[in-house]
């Protein structure tokens, strides 16, 4: 099957950073259709061979075994074109549509990895130029929009351009292999449905931190913030994974109409529940773990001084529905936090008589999915002990903390497919699986709006945090208020 791929912000960030990555590990592993071309498209002036010369160079800066051996780019560079445009210009459409028009691909997948503000004079002009066609797809990535009213916009300005099953909007998270393993475990193993419920499970926990500021995004992440930047999206699509019902079949709208069910569960937000249940920080300067200090939020580049926009957040929520009624739901990520790990704990309510003895502080059940840096399974369970400083009539009702670890990374190989990889082909092959439907990322808006809007009144800016901690000391106390606790202070 041919293909060509246009990467409109062909020079960006996220070009070098992911797509370009994944495009070459799919060419390294063979899985890449033959055929096919990848154009990059952006304002600079590059011939073919400067724009190769610049992805080259970029792979430069990859380490380890996913560095290119020179042969090997000296091949995937013979798939790499470019084509000069100014996204605003119609003119410099004709350009493009005159490249595509060299050859009849089997498919032509439009990339918009550019500025959100740009998607929908980008779509309107892929339109106008014909470029709109039955076996043209177009990616977007997120944040599709600031609020409700803007997602709805851009949505209705790419669905006058092209049908939803054209439309593949990019969340990576769902590409991450520990997500499809969540599935996997879910709806592939009779094990863990019986225990997936209120009665079995005392609450469930999303941790997604980076330890890192935010670089030189300042101007960007300004103007959006933790919650718009990961809850909105990434946290909500693993809550849905957690919680949906099994669909009737792995076709793609039958997933996403069970997700879609989850986000319209959510109990809504009031102002007294954003008040007590979300909690939002900003990080203050600091030495994380005594190194090297870094600086205040309010002075990274391109954050305005008075900034309030947060950094940190952390939540609870609901599934108001019979599985899960009663059972909280806590999210929480941030930057400049205490390390980079993202995580899911399942944790399961204790057995219903003691007939054992546990020692002080020993958490009852729990299944870990970790997501980064690690990807696995951890499985927690109490197993008897041999402690010899209890006598011997007490040592034989001693349970001990043991736990069953699953690497994915020792078990399948580091080289397994990786998110953007896995879901670049999968646009490729039309695969709509993994990515998000309209009616969901819009019902994630307007579950998440009523707590922008009462931040917008709230006079009080975020609670301040150390750099290298979990946050402000408020996400501890709500969850505390539960009985509960996050995983590293239990």
């Amino acid at each position: 099957m041919s293909f060509d791929l246009v990467l409109f912000g062909g020079t960006g960030d996220l070009t070098w950073r992911k797509l370009m990555p994944g495009l070459f590990q799919a060419f390294r592993h063979g899985s890449l259709p033959e055929g096919g071309r990848i154009i990059g498209v952006a304002r600079d002036v590059l011939s073919d061979a400067q724009y190769r010369e610049l992805i080259h160079a970029r792979f430069d800066e990859v380490e380890g075994e996913k560095r290119p051996h020179p042969d090997e780019f000296a091949r995937f560079a013979e798939l790499l074109q470019f084509v000069p445009m100014d996204l605003s210009q119609p003119a410099d459409y004709a350009r493009l549509a005159a490249r595509l028009a060299e050859r009849e691909a089997d498919v032509v997948v439009m990339y918009v990895a550019t500025a959100p503000t740009l998607f929908a004079i980008t779509c309107e002009q892929i339109a106008a130029a014909g470029l709109a066609r039955a076996h043209t797809r177009i990616v977007l990535e997120k944040p599709l929009g600031h609020d409700l009213a803007s997602n709805r916009a851009i949505n209705h300005t790419v669905r006058r351009a092209f049908a939803e099953r054209q439309i593949f909007r990019i969340d990576h998270y769902l590409g991450k292999p520990s997500v499809q393993n969540l599935f996997a475990l879910r709806f592939g193993n009779a094990l863990f449905e019986p225990l997936w419920r209120r009665e079995t499970i005392a609450n469930i926990q999303i941790t997604i931190a980076e330890d890192i500021g935010v670089e030189k995004r300042g101007a960007f992440y300004d103007g959006t913030g933790a919650l718009r930047d990961m809850v909105q999206n990434h946290a909500l699509q693993l809550l849905c994974a957690i919680g949906m019902e099994p669909p009737i079949n792995a076709h793609a709208d039958a997933i996403r109409d069970e997700k879609l069910k989850v986000l319209r569960s959510l109990k809504p937000w009031t102002a007294h529940s954003v008040a007590q249940q979300v909690v939002r920080g900003q990080y203050a300067a600091g030495h994380p773990g005594g190194g090297t200090p870094v600086a205040a939020y309010l002075h990274e580049a391109g954050v305005a001084r008075d900034s309030r926009t947060e950094t940190f957040v952390a939540l609870r929520t609901e599934i108001a529905n019979w599985r899960w009624a009663g059972v909280p739901f806590y999210i929480r990520t941030g930057k400049r936090l205490a390390a980079r790990d993202a995580h899911i704990e399942v944790n399961f309510r204790p057995a219903p008589h003691a007939i054992f003895r546990a020692p002080h502080g020993a958490a009852a059940n729990r299944l870990v999915i970790n997501l980064q840096p690690r990807d696995g399974l951890e499985l927690h369970l109490l197993a008897q002990g041999q402690d010899q400083r209890h006598d011997r009539q007490h040592a034989s009702q001693l349970l001990t903390p043991v736990h069953l670890d699953l690497d994915f990374d020792k078990r399948f190989g580091t080289e397994r497919v990786g998110a953007y990889e896995r879901l670049l082909l999968d646009v490729i092959d039309g695969r709509l699986n993994l990515f998000v439907r309209s009616d969901e990322q819009e019902e994630a808006w307007r579950w998440v709006e009523p707590v922008l809007d009462a931040w917008r009144a709230d006079p009080e800016p975020p609670r301040s945090y150390a750099p290298g901690t979990w946050g402000p000391s408020a996400a501890s106390a709500m969850i505390a208020r539960d009985g509960y606790c996050w995983s590293e202070e239990c």
